[in-house]
């Protein structure tokens, strides 16, 4: 499976991405190796995600969510009805 995801970090910004394993992606940004992704400090949490069968479908859902303004990403965090997971100790 592969996840398109968008991160909050503690200064509330944005970031997306994609990968194939998502608990891996997040216990690696909260164990301090993640900010060369994001290039913000810790922590960050997970607050959206989507699940794709591709690699090539994933990406391009991500290049789409880049696009969007912080406002468009807040929009569709909110609109998904996604609900918070907590990323504590490594737990999605």
């Amino acid at each position: 499976m592969n996840y398109v995801y968008i991160l909050e970090c503690f200064d509330k910004s944005l970031y997306t991405g994609y990968t194939n394993n998502l608990e891996k992606r997040i216990m690696t940004h909260n164990s301090g190796k993640g900010a060369k992704y994001t290039r913000c400090r810790l922590p960050v949490k997970l607050v959206y995600y989507e699940e794709f069968e591709t690699k090539s479908e994933a990406m391009k859902r991500e290049y789409t969510i880049k696009q969007l303004t912080r406002d468009e990403k807040t929009d569709l965090i909110k609109d998904s009805n996604y609900t918070y997971i907590a990323t504590e100790k490594g737990k999605l």
